[in-house]
């Protein structure tokens, strides 16, 4: 095959970056960016070879395959265009602001066999993949999500901005249903939530508790596993993998040298040139997407189940 002929649909802060890179991959032709700013959509095509345009239907029948990166409220009039005209598409998380409309948008590319990705990162920080190996049975899992606040996301609370992340990790590892979700959140710059806590309970027994927050000047992405016999430790930012387990030539813990610590090696990848290696390939091979429009509408399911259950402290 060719290479791909590909396009960027809204270049901000975010999109700006999957630009550079498809600009740079071999299996891509970057044909053109699209930015409702005519000034910034020039800026990105130029420092990447590229043409610009205001409207995405002008370039509806130039491209194979778009990355979707405008604000969440128009995913789904974006993405219903270019998926009805038979364009692959990789949409930003998360995948649209009503589950309906993940459900349109995955009917659509199923019945005309186009690729549905959508761009949940973390599942290709390579932290994450060095330790999905020694993820088994996961009884307890601590999440905590903070950063500075970006007024670039005021249309949506914290819960669909960055808990979405974490709900599409727990969903992967877990692999069970939920059955109950107990939420706390207060609104501190925003009019939306700015801080929350989930407590999830799954169907076979595991409790994951979720802390988020974008009213914090430190920046930090964590998680960590507790399982029979060993605790998986994953710092995202750093990139840091560490397994704690129990020695197994010994009968029972007595000293700290009797806990084994395993820190694999974490591969030094860009997680979004992953994404989007993998989004081309997927492509170019045919095969489904490690993260699916079903997998992002499964996820955005969960965020509206916390939404719509969340105890506000005034």
């Amino acid at each position: 095959m060719d290479k791909i002929k590909t396009a960027v649909i809204g270049v901000g802060s975010l999109g700006q970056h999957h630009a550079r890179i498809l600009s740079q991959h071999e299996n891509s032709d970057l044909v053109a960016v699209v930015d409702a700013s005519e000034e910034r959509g020039k800026q990105i095509a130029n420092s990447w070879k590229t043409v610009n345009f205001t409207k995405p239907e002008a370039i509806i029948n130039k491209v194979q395959a778009v990355v979707i990166a405008v604000p969440t409220p128009y995913h789904y009039d974006v993405a219903k265009k270019f998926l009805n005209a038979g364009v692959h598409c990789l949409i930003e998380k998360p995948i649209t602001v009503e589950v309906e409309h993940a459900d349109e948008l995955i009917q659509i590319a199923q019945d005309k066999k186009l690729i549905l990705q959508v761009g949940h990162i973390e599942r290709f920080n390579p932290a994450f993949t060095a330790a999905q190996s020694y993820i088994e049975e996961p009884k307890f899992i601590e999440v905590t999500r903070i950063g500075p606040y970006d007024p670039r996301m005021n249309h949506i609370g914290v819960i669909l901005d960055l808990m979405i992340h974490d709900l599409d990790i727990l969903l992967n590892i877990v692999k069970s249903e939920v059955i109950s979700v107990e939420t706390y959140a207060a609104k501190v710059v925003s009019n939306y939530e700015d801080i929350a806590k989930s407590r999830i309970r799954f169907e076979n027994g595991c409790v994951a508790d979720v802390s988020i927050s974008r009213v914090s000047m430190e920046k930090s992405r964590k998680m960590g596993i507790f399982q029979k016999d060993s605790y998986v430790s994953v710092d995202y930012a750093a990139k840091i993998v560490k397994i704690y387990s129990k020695r197994k030539d010994i009968a029972g813990l007595k000293t700290l040298e009797d806990v084994e610590i395993i820190q694999p090696e974490v591969a030094p990848k860009e997680p979004l040139f992953c994404e989007l290696d993998h989004f081309l390939q997927c492509i170019k091979e045919n095969k489904q997407p490690m993260v699916t429009g079903v997998q992002g509408r499964n996820a955005l399911k969960l965020a509206h189940y916390i939404l719509n259950n969340i105890k506000y402290l005034d």
